[in-house]
């Protein structure tokens, strides 16, 4: 299956959206200029095509194993793993402490949408690893991050994440893992944890697995968890390996999509663990790991959807079937000049050019969250990426699903059978409203105090910068711009609502699926506005046409389409917020 990488949408995107300009004043993106960032972009391109994008179907076809207590994968998994690492990739965000490259989030997501397009199974251990390593470097030692992070800022050790446990999934506060004191200062740590991404493997060297777990007098529930460093290998004081831990897989789940990717079952038998920070503070600290992933798998949604929609685009320019009714032709017609199949093309290449905006703009908040020297646009920018964490993780994906059927539906009949491979990007993508919070977590987040805090101030602010957008958008497009503002008005409504239902967390959690969905829908009319505005300055003349005028063309189209054809969506969500009460209303007898 074919894959294209994106650049110059990326290009666009960090540009316009994640505001790449002002990334490279700060003090954190010393030495890196726009030459450089399009080095890394186009090289990056290369090699997802060239040297990752082949193994997709492999893996898909020849999935992870497990034989004599070891998980293995296809052996071109294993070389395109260790070409990723040879050639940098997988230092690109690592911090330049420990030996990595310490690239903007920003430069760094657009490069991950292209590894996740390219393989989304193999691109998951890099992605626990950079979060492993976040973890570790904020809240570890300075042992600690020296003993660990430059063998991971390499690639050379990967890292995961241990939370679920079978009877405690999303409900953290259940979990048993225990984690025993030693008179060393070291923990014995005991017990199961399940569907653990990358759990185990024979790729790398060593996996450092950073894992909850409760101390004998830990306080119950959420308030006692402690979050410990648990090797595969031992690690001696010079840094080689020493014999191995008492932690083992002892299966890997057969899962709908996602085959290299091992989903492990981990044991703990007496394993030796080194407490990260602060004693019941783990679950603290383990959300600086979930927000990067968070972040990381709403990129990953999109990334499958995108290269999905490249392989749907190609076949319906091929495939030919049907009289074009345009026509006076009687011949057979490749199948893109049918209403409907453009209407599906279409509603998937607005739908990623909204979504690729949203998380580039998060990329964008979270480099200031972390560089800007100014401590209140700091903080600003700490607020508004927490508010968009939930929608790129949960938008993005629901998204994904949806985007992916509809490159199946396509391919009609064809895209139901595998052998076409078009199936595999649904199957894959599925898993991603799943991962790391299931959407419905993410809903309930942000329908919460992000929302109705401080009667809904930080949501309305960003809504104020599209009446701004709008407003500059009327003496192009007067039809545009009356139909951002009619959203806009729409998403304030909703906004009043959950402010005024904000003591009722029952009716707000049923409100807060079509919330979500609300705004994220909204904000990517947003971004595209703005896409749409600097697009027409390239064509007029008033800015650099970098791209050419097809690509700038292209962008317009992409708003009028989303305009017309998503944006209505909206309107539906604002009912569905107003009218959340019957959902709690049916008795669960009745069910």
């Amino acid at each position: 299956m074919l894959y294209t990488a994106p650049v110059n949408e990326l290009r666009f995107g960090l540009q316009v959206h994640a505001k790449l300009d002002q990334i490279l004043q700060l003090p954190t993106a010393d030495g890196l200029d726009k030459d450089t960032v399009d080095a890394v972009l186009e090289e990056a391109a290369r090699f997802a095509q060239e040297e990752w994008a082949p193994t997709n179907r492999t893996g898909d076809l020849n999935g992870a194993k497990v034989s004599d207590g070891k998980v293995y994968v296809h052996p071109d998994l294993v070389q395109a793993y260790q070409a990723f690492c040879e050639s940098g990739w997988a230092s690109l965000r690592m911090p330049s402490e420990f030996g990595g490259q310490g690239l903007p989030a920003a430069v760094s997501a657009a490069c991950e949408e292209m590894w996740c397009a390219a393989n989304l199974s193999l691109s998951l251990m890099p992605m626990l690893t950079l979060g492993a390593v976040d973890a570790i470097s904020k809240h570890g030692s300075e042992e600690q991050k020296q003993t660990y992070l430059p063998k991971m800022c390499e690639g050379v050790w990967s890292g995961t994440m241990n939370l679920s446990e079978p009877n405690a999934g999303s409900d953290l506060g259940n979990l048993t893992t225990k984690a025993e004191p030693q008179a060393d200062g070291t923990y014995r740590i005991n017990g199961q944890k399940i569907f653990i991404t990358w759990g185990d493997q024979e790729i790398t060297e060593n996996v450092i697995h950073l894992v909850l777990a409760r101390l004998p007098d830990a306080a119950a529930g959420v308030q006692g968890i402690s979050m410990f460093i648990v090797p595969k290998f031992l690690v001696n004081a010079d840094g080689s390996l020493s014999e191995r831990n008492g932690v083992s897989v002892t299966g890997v789940e057969h899962k709908l999509g996602i085959h290299t990717s091992p989903t492990c079952t981990m044991q703990f038998d007496n394993a030796e663990g080194y407490l990260i920070g602060r004693a019941s503070k783990g679950l603290a600290y383990m959300f600086t790991m979930m927000k990067a992933a968070r972040m990381n798998v709403g990129i990953e949604g999109h990334a499958v959807a995108e290269r999905a929609y490249q392989n749907a685009l190609a076949y319906a320019k091929e495939r030919k079937q049907g009289r074009d009714v345009e026509s006076d032709s009687t011949d057979a017609a490749p199948i893109i000049r049918h209403a409907d199949v453009r209407r599906m093309l279409l509603v998937q290449k607005a739908t990623l050019a909204a979504q690729r905006a949203l998380y580039l703009r998060a990329a964008g908040l979270n480099d200031l969250a972390n560089g800007c020297a100014d401590n209140v646009l700091r903080k600003q920018a700490e607020r508004e990426l927490d508010f968009f964490i939930p929608i790129i993780k949960a938008w993005l994906t629901d998204n994904s699903v949806i985007l992916t059927n509809l490159a199946i539906q396509i391919y009609g009949g064809a895209g139901y059978v595998e052998e076409s491979g078009i199936a595999q990007y649904m199957r894959d993508a599925r898993i991603t409203p799943i991962y790391e919070g299931t959407n419905g977590i993410q809903a309930a987040d942000i329908a919460g105090r992000k929302t109705s805090g401080k009667d809904g101030a930080l949501p309305l602010g960003l809504l104020a910068e599209g009446k701004d957008l709008a407003e500059k958008l009327a003496l192009s497009d007067g039809l545009l711009a009356e139909q951002l503002n009619q959203a806009i008005a729409a998403a304030e409504d909703s906004i009043a609502c959950l402010v005024a239902v904000s003591d009722q967390a029952a009716l707000t959690a049923a409100a807060s699926a079509a919330w979500l969905q609300q705004i994220g829908t909204t904000l990517g009319a947003v971004e595209l506005a703005r896409a749409y505005l600097t697009a027409a300055d390239a064509l007029n003349g008033t800015a650099e046409n970098v791209f050419g005028d097809d690509f700038y063309t292209a962008q317009q189209h992409n708003a009028r389409v989303y305009f017309a054809h998503i944006l209505p969506q909206v309107y539906t969500a604002t009912l569905q917020i107003k009218q959340a009460q019957p959902l709690l209303d049916m008795p669960l007898e009745l069910f």
